[in-house]
This record gives structure tokens, sequence and C-alpha cells, in this order.
């Protein structure tokens, strides 16, 4: 029976280091451990000291560092060097990858014939004694051996040999398997390439689809070749998107829409419906929900809590009437409405109901400018509601920094569990939803447990990577200097008002209290200033996009694409290495298409000088990933290359329809296991015993 128990646990181990690679695998980003965001730091750490600029460790973390390090009372130089090392990796701008779980005190190490610190670790430590060793096997869960109860071990001490180690704690390396991240011994950041293969496109081909000027598109949830489009003042529309090489435009009867609300909707330059967005199960439930602008003047059910309140050190009354206040007479309002009873199913109904079903939030405006206003449901089915600072001169209340205002943030929120009454009063909640368990600050009366993430000035145009949901990026629109596109994560802090973009704003907030001192900050992954964009009205102002992951355009496969409403300009970033957070882009030229179904206008400047799309309001993303530009000037798609003369050696031009996967494209990844891999383990080492106590019974 002990040899069985043995073969069990050893299976456990290897059960369990499978599932730390997997987990690592579906939930990686490019950020620390612990939901910790990248500190930006103009010194070189101590101890840590193979780390500056951005790293996962503040001095703090740096002193308990090497106050455990040195507890660990290693006498070998060679040995010790390597300890410190792994422990230091904690401060890896990546940390969230090299550690495959976030609580393990050590990232996996590389175990491969081209990177193989787990064994020279082996060679140098197996001897020497380290006081409170951080390779104990209770640390991954399984059982101490009877001679690990001595304060100071070997690795001998805890495992029969070199393979059984470098099971547990290995890892292959980047190179040699695309499963994870590894720990090479140095800063991922020294240790990365970019392939010779990984280029911009040489440009991007379009067609013109449709006429009509629209500010939001949403792919029908039924996974059909449908996609609703909205306009700023408040109608819906539901469109049929043709197949590629078709050659001919949407179908959209704008004398009916799916639904009209502009009733309910106050409309002008700034404000209007900024957002729609679609329940994931709205073919089962129908339910679809509105983001928009209303004027308490003009709309008695226009009425909601004022985002200046007591609470942030705000009143009403005293809001400077030149900075265009105009005291949370504008509201921002999330609304669900149904479509239920329009049709035998929702799945096949042209028109939605544009009576509310309910109000899902309220928030008066105290400013007419930068309030956002997008909606999208994440993969994790929860809303997302993007808020700007509230406008006037530069975030005057420090509103983006406070995480008792809700302005300036993302919230998530969950539309699925309504709370009661009492309460939507005891929470303090701005209407009817309730919070995700997983929201960062909740429980604390000086935080708003609706916010995600904080420090934004006016967000427009966020998304999900379809491949890799933990990849949500937002564009955030600057002030005077810079636009920036930013890694959204949990709890993430991303600057303004004290950064706008990487520049220094406005250390000091206006009630005279230095808000520099804010640590975690981070800091966009994309970006570009006014200066090199601003050739149309001296204006500058970003539109985030996509990861494109069409089978269309195999050159642009994989690229982060996104735009400036202004300057009739498109950009192409570039990940390298894969899920490392390291981007650069391109601006990139477009064309239209020959083919296109309807006529493209050519911009000023004579042939080649690409289509005139006017202003660039939005981009959308169909269900077979196609990326669309909604523009002033109607609504174009991104088509293939070959047929704008661009060259692609990845397009295969035989295919009319572009429906083979690009070659060197990546697969689709696993989905997210429902667990950590830690309670996994658990539950696989308890199945295991259970196992094995039957057999002995049997």
């Amino acid at each position: 029976m002990m040899a069985r128990t043995n073969q069990a646990i050893t299976i456990f181990l290897h059960v369990c280091f499978f599932l730390l690679l997997l987990l690592s695998a579906t939930t990686s980003h490019p950020l620390c451990s612990d939901s910790k965001t990248q500190v930006i730091t103009n010194q070189t750490l101590q101890f840590c000291d193979s780390y500056s600029g951005r790293t996962c460790c503040n001095s703090k973390d740096d002193t308990e560092l090497q106050n455990r390090f040195n507890s660990m009372n290693v006498s070998d130089s060679t040995c010790s060097s390597l300890l410190k090392s792994i422990l230091c990796a904690r401060c890896d701008q990546f940390s969230g990858q090299l550690l495959g779980d976030e609580t393990s005190p050590i990232p996996i190490l590389c175990n491969s014939t081209s990177k193989d610190l787990c064994s020279k670790l082996w060679e140098s430590c197996h001897n020497i004694s380290i006081v409170s060793s951080p390779f104990s096997p209770t640390l991954l869960g399984g059982a101490a051996s009877p001679s690990t109860s001595s304060n100071s071990s070997t690795l001998t001490d805890l495992w029969k040999s070199q393979t059984e180690f470098c099971t547990a704690f290995g890892g292959p390396s980047k190179t040699s398997n695309n499963i994870t991240k590894c720990f090479n011994g140095k800063p991922v950041n020294q240790d990365t390439g970019t392939a010779d293969d990984v280029k911009p496109p040489e440009g991007i081909c379009l067609e013109k689809i449709g006429t009509g000027s629209y500010l939001n598109m949403v792919a029908h949830p039924d996974g059909s070749n449908r996609a609703f489009f909205s306009n700023q003042p408040g109608k819906i529309w539901l469109g049929t998107i043709p197949d590629q090489d078709s050659g001919v435009p949407m179908e959209i009867d704008e004398s009916t829409p799916f639904v009209d609300i502009t009733d309910q909707v106050s409309f002008d330059t700034q404000f209007g419906m900024m957002g729609m967005a679609f329940h994931p199960k709205f073919a089962e439930n129908g339910r679809f929900f509105a983001s928009f602008n209303c004027d308490k003047v003009k709309s008695p059910g226009c009425s909601g809590r004022c985002a200046c309140n007591s609470d942030v050190n705000c009143d009403p009354s005293k809001l400077p009437k030149d900075d265009g206040a105009q005291p949370c007479r504008y509201q921002t309002v999330v609304a669900e409405y149904t479509a239920n009873g329009t049709s035998s199913s929702p799945s096949t109904a042209k028109t939605g109901k544009a009576s509310e079903v309910r109000r899902i939030f309220t928030m008066g405006l105290p400013y007419s400018s930068s309030h956002g206003g997008q909606i999208l449901f994440g993969p994790d089915g929860y809303l997302y509601l993007m808020t700007g600072d509230g406008g006037g001169v530069s975030d005057t209340h420090n509103f983006a920094q406070n995480k008792k205002s809700l302005l300036g943030k993302i919230l998530r929120l969950d539309v699925d569990v309504m709370p009661s009454v009492s309460e939507i009063s005891k929470l303090g909640l701005w209407g009817n939803y309730s919070i995700p368990k997983s929201n960062p600050f909740q429980g604390n009366e000086d935080q708003q447990p609706e916010i995600w993430a904080l420090g934004l000035r006016n967000p427009w145009r966020c998304s999900f990577d379809s491949e890799r949901p933990d990849y949500f990026l937002c564009a955030d629109i600057g002030k005077d200097t810079y636009e920036e596109v930013d890694i959204i994560t949990m709890g993430g802090n991303y600057g303004w008002r004290i950064y706008e973009g990487p520049y220094v704003f406005s250390p000091l907030s206006p009630f005279g209290e230095n808000v520099s001192a804010v640590s975690n900050l981070t800091f966009p992954i994309l970006g570009y200033n006014h200066s090199e964009v601003n050739k149309h009205e001296g204006s500058a102002s970003i539109i985030g996009g996509y990861f494109y992951r069409s089978q269309t355009d195999p050159c642009s496969y994989g690229t982060y694409l996104y735009a400036d409403l202004y300057a009739n300009a498109m950009w192409a970033a570039i990940e390298s290495p894969e899920d490392s957070g390291n981007f650069t882009d391109s601006q990139i030229p477009f064309k239209c298409s020959e083919g296109s179904p309807m006529k493209c206008t050519a911009a000023p400047g004579g042939a080649g000088s690409g289509p005139a799309l006017g202003y660039i309001y939005s981009l959308g993303q169909d269900n077979n990933k196609d990326v669309h530009l909604l523009t002033s000037s109607g609504v174009y798609r991104i088509v293939r290359p070959s047929r704008c003369n661009f060259a692609c050696s990845k397009e295969n031009t035989t295919a009319s329809t572009g429906k083979q996967s690009p070659p060197g494209a990546a697969a689709p990844p696993p989905q997210p296991l429902p667990s950590s891999a830690r309670e996994l383990c658990f539950s696989v080492f308890i199945s295991l015993l259970l196992l094995l106590l039957l057999s002995s019974m049997f």
C-alpha cells in the first residue's frame, strides 16, 4: 500500500505541474503576480539589482526579498547567486507569467536542453543547506518527507533525484514549447527576441459596404452574419454583413430601426447614445443595454446622484461655470431593454421594445465633456462601463485618482443578479446591479466596489482579445500632448491626472495634496504625441480597436489595429515576443479596393492617397472577426490585401473567401480552467487516494 501511495504522490506532482503550466497558458498576461501593476522607478533596486525601470518591486519589496535571502544562510557562493536570482524573479515585469501560481515563492524554472536553470540549480545546491527552503514539496501541496522536520535542509533531503525535483519545479523554455514562460536566471526583458517574420502589414485594404454614419457596432450574439449598429442620436439598426468577396453591400434598412430611444437621449456634440451591449445569452433572454446621456431639464425620468458630491470633496453649487459646468443637469445612464415578445424568439427578432425594463445605472455629470460611455460584456459575463473624468479643466477635483469617485474609471457590474432595494441603499449602489465578488475594491468604505480600474481621462473604445481574454485593451484620449493605449487589469491605475501617457502632468491635486507619490502606476503600451498627427484641425483623439483575428488578411493577423478620429490614420501594433507586453507600432497606409461594393471617394492628394474616410468614430468586429471602420463617410471593412495590390506572402490568393487559417496563425488557446491550479491539484490528490483505498479493499 505504501508503494502505491508513493506512486500516487509522484503522479500527483506531475499532474499539478501540468495544471500549473496549463493555467499559466490560459491566464497569462504581461503584468505582475498578485494582481499588482508594474512600478516605474529611475533607480536600480539595491538587492535585486538586475531590475530597474519597469519592475514589479518597490524598495520595500526589495528589502523583504533581501531579508528572506539572508535568512536562508546559504554558504556556497554559486548556489547563493542562483537562489538570489530565483527570489528576485518576483520583481520581473512579467512575473505574472513566470510564477505559475501567484502564491508560489519561486518561478517555474527552465528545464530544457537550450535553457536549463533547474539542472544547474540542482548541481550547485543539492548538498547545500538552506534554511526554510522554498523547494519543499509541501509548497506544491504534497506531503513533506520525515527528514524535512528540520528548519534547515538540502535538496537531497527533500527530493529523491534531480529528475523528481525538475519535474516538480521545472518547465519548458518559451523557445521550445509555447505553453508557458519559464525563468532562465535573468530578467525576461533581457531574454527577448523579435522573430524575423514579425513585421507590420504593407497596408490595409478596405471596401465600403455601407453609407450610414454610426458610432457603435456589436456582432449579433447568436453567431450569425448579422450585427447591430447605433448612432449618437439614439437609434439601433440590425444589419446583415455580406460574405467576403461577394461584391454586395451590407443589408440595413434605416427606415426601420431595431429600436428608437431618441426621445430618451440628450443629443449634442458631447452627448448622445455612447454605447450598446447585447447580453451573451441574448438569443435566449432577449436582454440588451444602452448607454446614453439624458437631460433632467427635459426628461422627468432623468435623475440620479451627482458625481460631484461630499464624498469626493466636491460641491456642485461651486463648480466654475466658465469650465463648462452644468452641475448634474446631464446624466450618464445605462438602461436595460428587451426584444422578448416581438418575435417567436429573440434570435429572430427584428425589433426591440423602446421602453426601459429597468434603469441599471445613473450618475450625474459635473461637466459636459470627457464622460466615456462605452459598455461591453467581458468574457466573464460581467458588464463593463467606461467612464471619463467628468470634464472641466484637467480633472480639477482629481476624480480619476479618487477611489470614492466613479469618474475616470472602468466599472465592472453584475447585471444578472439584481439586488433588493435595501441592498442598493446599504451598499450605496447607483442602480440595479450587484458587485462581482472578485472586484478589487470591495469592503472598504473609502473605495467604490464597482471600480475595476482607475486613472483614466476619457476611455474611447475598449476590447478583449478574442484569443486571449486576459488582454483587455483600452484607448484613453489625452488632453494636450499624448494619446495612449493601455492593457487594463484588475485594480490597475493608469496615471491620469498625475501623468498624461508617459509624461508628468500634475503632481499636485487642487486641494494641495501631493499625488505624485501614488505608486504602482501602469504606463501605456502604445501611443503617440499630438505633434505626430495634428495635421487636421490641430487635434488628435485616439480610437481604440481590436487584435485582428480574422482569416481574411493573414499579414495583419495578431496585430492590434487602432486609429485617430481626426487624422484619417491607422496604426498596426505588434507584440514581440508574444505575451510579453512589449509592443511596437507602425502607421500603415490604407486603400479602397477597386471592387468595392460601394464607391469610395478618394481623399485629397491624388491617386494612392486612400479613401476619404472623414472622421473615424469607432472600429467594430463581426462574428467572423473581420474588422470594420465606422466613419462619417460610411462603413468600411478590411478585405484581402491582394485586392489593393498589397503584398502579403501569407495570403492564399486562390481562396476567395479567405476561410483557411493564415500560415503561422496561433491556434485558439484552451479555455481557462474553472478554478486555481492549487485547488485542482488538491482535488486530484484526494481522488487518487480514494482510488487507492478502494483498490486495496478489493
